[in-house]
């Protein structure tokens, strides 16, 4: 079946408390799925104090990092939406849904050199990128506006949140909002939608646009719950992202499911018959 290159898939709308449901479906999914599910936490958990550990002395490698960690967090939850997809279409979701995404996500896709291919793994580059980009310019504008030199995150703490004088802290937040957005926008859908269906990374990401504008409001308090939960993960000395990323990762699948019709679109891997065959 070809591709409607012309086309994106439809965009629905939704009620502005829509996203709350989302986080009881992830719940769900993860109760089903178990310890394959909160494995995904746990590797980030161990992952995110593992920087901490080695760069707490150095804090723009420390911020880069963290950074990079949390932007590409989409990317490093696939098997997550794979899980969902999967008790979705009533196949077993175990360990070996895990090992698939990552080893063989495309079983009938012959060609692996192209583009559609490795689709997911130059959007994550274009995140990783994102991230260091907004690391260097929080840098440059940190370096130039402070009043010491900032050396470790207790430097950051006293100079920049807690200065008496001046707006640093503020115009720092608004920078990285207005970078956050166009992120936000950009990957809300994105990697499940090129998870599930034969779409190009322009397709995925215009897609993904589509449902921000369609859903100002709902996708505003999805984002502000992303971030509420992604940072008392975080502020539990990474404890609560044992929880946290995998009820996240769950969650979006949903969010895209309820947001993109994607009915006439090619799935990039059939579901599973009973007799096992695709």
């Amino acid at each position: 079946m070809s591709l409607p290159q012309a086309t994106l898939p439809a965009v629905r709308t939704i009620s502005l408390w829509r996203p709350l449901v989302w986080l009881v479906y992830a719940w769900r999914d993860m109760a089903h799925v178990g310890w394959v599910s909160f494995a995904h936490g746990l590797i980030l958990a161990i992952g995110g104090a593992a920087i901490v550990a080695l760069a707490q002395q150095r804090f723009w490698l420390l911020a880069g990092a963290l950074s990079g960690f949390m932007v590409i967090a989409p990317v490093l939850a696939t098997s997550l939406y794979a899980l969902s997809r999967a008790l979705e279409r009533g196949e077993t979701a175990d360990y070996r849904v895990v090992l698939k995404t990552w080893l063989n996500w495309q079983d009938s896709h012959f060609n692996k050199w192209g583009n559609d291919y490795w689709c997911m793994v130059q959007f994550g580059t274009l995140l990783a990128l994102a991230a260091t980009g907004w690391v260097l310019t929080s840098a440059a504008l940190i370096t130039l506006l402070a009043p010491a030199p900032i050396l470790n995150p207790t430097d950051f703490v006293r100079h920049v949140v807690l200065a008496q004088d001046g707006w640093l802290f503020e115009l720092w937040l608004a920078m990285g909002g207005v970078m956050a957005a166009p992120l936000f926008a950009s990957s809300v859908v994105s990697m499940p939608l090129l998870l599930d269906r034969r779409v190009t990374l322009m397709q995925a990401v215009l897609t993904s646009w589509q449902t921000v504008i369609a859903n100002p409001i709902p996708m505003g308090l999805w984002a502000a719950l992303i971030m509420g939960f992604t940072l008392l993960g975080l502020g539990s000395l990474f404890l609560g992202l044992i929880a946290v990323i995998p009820m996240l990762g769950h969650a979006s699948w949903h969010a895209y499911r309820d947001l993109v019709d994607v009915t006439g679109w090619p799935a990039r891997e059939p579901a599973i018959t009973e007799h096992g065959k695709r």
